[in-house]
């Protein structure tokens, strides 16, 4: 099994988990089974196109997918996958 670690801001849509588990063999397939499962997570997720939105940053291990093969990132069994979510602030 592959795990997701969901964020906090996020757990309001998985009734509060905070991480999810899947036999999928892609990033892909992983968060396509996440949002099957927990279907209030695709609108943060996903736009209207399927694509990931951009503020959204998936990590595998400690690497990010846009420096890999995207959402065709293969996972090997065991593989912890993060998402995380873009945090606006500072000083105006």
């Amino acid at each position: 099994m592959n795990a997701i670690i969901i964020p906090t801001p996020l757990r309001k849509f998985t009734g509060g988990a905070g991480r999810f588990e899947s036999p999928a063999e892609s990033v892909q397939d992983l968060l396509s089974d996440l949002v099957k499962s927990h279907e209030g997570l695709r609108p943060h997720l996903f736009d209207n196109g399927g694509d990931l939105r951009s503020f959204i940053r998936v990590y595998v291990g400690d690497e990010d997918i846009h420096e890999l093969e995207g959402t065709a990132t293969r996972l090997s069994a065991g593989t912890e996958v993060s998402i995380i979510p873009a945090i606006a602030g500072g000083i105006a």
